[in-house]
């Protein structure tokens, strides 16, 4: 499996990459910094996705394996109109998410001929899977991530070093809350959401996460925002 440098969970980092990929300047990534009402009464309107951090803990690993069981057993259908990718590139989840998080909405202009925009024309009819193996053999794409994964604060690790955190994406579609995380099987529904709800929906699905590690205290959430 190949392997890219991990992203650090830095707007800073992501606005400029979001800029290098050819995704419009009118949106951007901040910071969430907690879960009260005064604290996400801060956050910009209309959130177009929020973006979690969170440590790949045991107790993880053991939900996301029922989980997955649990889900393939009903054979649950999602619209072909989300765009879901698969990841199989190790470290590309920091991508993957601000991927899931922008083609997701169709009102985010993407410059013609930019990155982003030949990977969306090349992958928008294909299967999750396909997406995937698209992103992993994009030569442009790649070499845009090492750029960034190397503009953190801090220093980039060791690019086979492992790493314990993963960004996943949450959106709004069809009137439905998804998490698109491109290490499971497929998209999870959270049940329903609006653009208005949304981060607040998607803030009590992070809280589930935040109660099964209760020791970690390790969780980033950024919201995808109009630019102020």
């Amino acid at each position: 499996m190949t392997t890219w440098l991990p992203l650090e969970s830095n707007p800073e980092v992501l606005n400029k990459y979001l800029g290098q990929l050819g995704v419009s300047p009118l949106w951007n990534v901040v910071d969430i910094y907690g879960t009260d009402e005064e604290l996400l009464a801060f956050v910009p309107q209309p959130l177009k996705s929020l973006i979690f951090l969170f440590p790949c803990s045991d107790a993880y690993e053991e939900y996301r394996a029922k989980e997955d069981a649990e889900l393939k057993a009903k054979n649950i259908e999602h619209p072909k109109s989300l765009f879901y990718m698969r990841q199989y590139v190790h470290n590309a989840c920091g991508t993957i998410a601000l991927v899931h998080a922008v083609l997701n909405n169709p009102d985010i202009e993407l410059e013609e001929g930019s990155v982003i925009k030949k990977y969306w024309d090349a992958a928008k009819d294909k299967t999750p899977e396909e997406r995937g193996k698209l992103l992993e053999n994009d030569a442009t794409f790649t070499e845009t991530h090492e750029v960034i994964a190397n503009e953190g604060q801090t220093a980039a690790p060791d690019i086979n070093e492992k790493v314990y955190h993963h960004f996943i994406a949450f959106v709004h579609h069809e009137g439905k809350l998804y998490e698109l995380d491109g290490r499971k099987s497929f998209p999870i529904q959270h049940g329903e959401t609006s653009p208005e709800k949304l981060l607040y929906d998607a803030i009590a699905v992070c809280q589930q996460y935040i109660a099964r590690d209760p020791k970690e205290v390790r969780f980033t959430m950024m919201g995808l925002v109009p630019t102020q």
